[in-house]
């Protein structure tokens, strides 16, 4: 289609400035939209992460999905030319439906014709609770805004089937949970210079957790983001009822995160974050950790080394993998980045099932981590 003309999307009164849909308002590099489903059951057996974003001013779409089964971790990554039309959400053998907004999503992966025993889903995620908006994020490197991002989180239940190593899951709402992310903005792509400000504003520490739990009757949302020093830049912690329930949005305070790490490592094992009612009354989300994913492994995430989300791949690129996990030497750089843990969570008498995203990289003064090389005792 030539570039001056409408595109698809033009159709409806959606537009927020006077320019075509197929246009971002920023003319910044780095503008990205995109979204990330968490899909584990509740033994620990399997963590499933899947996501799909795109980046309009790279003219990339791409797409990912890794599954962790024991030592092992498939992965299917696709890229390719971004099109105008924008409802179509698949790259390669992955797809995502929007069914009925912020209710039903199907998550699709084909099979690879040359090997049956690979990575494969067709999941139905169902939403149990609101969707409710996280914390405005921004983040700057010197004067420079580097990352400015709008962001939902939603709690619900999956069905359907994922096989995988010959073996195949039948997945049921009481047996697993699905969350999900969706965000857009901008957000740093790599092959940037980032010229002095780069150079004179490193961080000498990042502190990291995001943590959304479905619980029977609520869903509970916490982000913590620090720096060095301890110096709170994000932060939230909210307990979310069902509808219909008649019960609002509930705030939890300033919370705090005890973790016990694996001894020589910053691999959290367990953990326990304190909360508090409006009331002032202290509660404490327990945390025991069932199974880990590395997003630098496979998923696309900074610092992975063989591939990141917004890079240009060339047209119709498809890429699988499977990785061995037993070894920590073999991906040296996963410590460093966030990793999703898939976790049982207790509060107030309750049981639950969520993500415990963990990254702290460099120093953290209130973790005892005094530089990059720093693990716990």
């Amino acid at each position: 289609m030539p570039a001056d003309r409408p595109v698809p999307l033009d159709e409806y009164p959606i537009h927020q400035a006077p320019l075509s849909m197929k246009h971002v308002v920023t003319g910044d590099r780095n503008a990205y939209d995109r979204c990330i489903f968490h899909v584990f059951d509740h033994a620990g057996r399997a963590v499933l992460i899947a996501g799909l974003g795109v980046y309009p001013n790279t003219g990339v779409i791409d797409a990912y999905a890794t599954l962790r089964t024991g030592d092992v971790l498939l992965a299917v990554r696709a890229s390719d030319a971004l099109t105008d039309d924008r409802m179509n959400l698949a790259v390669g053998p992955l797809r995502i439906t929007v069914e009925e907004p912020l209710r039903r999503i199907a998550l699709r992966c084909d099979p690879d014709p040359a090997d049956p025993d690979g990575l494969s889903f067709d999941l139905a995620w169902t939403a149990e609770f609101p969707a409710v908006w996280e914390p405005h994020h921004t983040q700057r490197r010197g004067d420079r805004l580097v990352l400015e991002g709008r962001r939902f989180v939603q709690a619900g239940h999956v069905t359907g089937t994922l096989r995988a190593r010959g073996e195949e899951h039948v997945l049921t709402p009481d047996a697993w949970t699905g969350t999900r992310d969706r965000s857009w903005g901008v957000r740093p792509i790599p092959g940037e210079d980032g010229g002095r400000a780069a150079e004179e504003h490193r961080p000498e520490g990042f502190h990291w957790l995001w943590i959304p739990v479905r619980f029977p009757d609520r869903f509970v949302m916490v982000i913590v983001q620090e720096d060095a020093d301890g110096r709170r830049t994000l932060n939230e912690a909210v307990q979310v009822f069902r509808e219909g329930s008649g019960r609002p949005d509930v705030q939890l305070g300033w919370p705090h995160t005890d973790i016990r790490y694996r001894p020589g490592t910053r691999h959290p094992e367990s953990a326990v974050v304190h909360l508090a009612d409006p009331a002032r009354k202290p509660l404490e989300l327990g945390v025991e950790i069932l199974g880990s994913s590395p997003l630098a492994v496979g998923a696309g995430y900074p610092p992975a080394a063989d591939w990141q989300h917004g890079t240009w791949q060339g047209r119709g690129w498809t890429d699988r993998r499977v990785l061995d996990l037993s070894d920590p030497a073999a991906h040296p750089m996963a410590p460093h980045g966030v990793t999703d843990h898939s976790a049982r969570f207790t509060l107030d008498g309750q049981t639950g099932h969520g993500i415990f995203e963990h990254g702290s990289s460099g120093r953290h003064d209130p973790s005892g981590f005094t530089d990059h090389a720093s693990v716990a005792p």
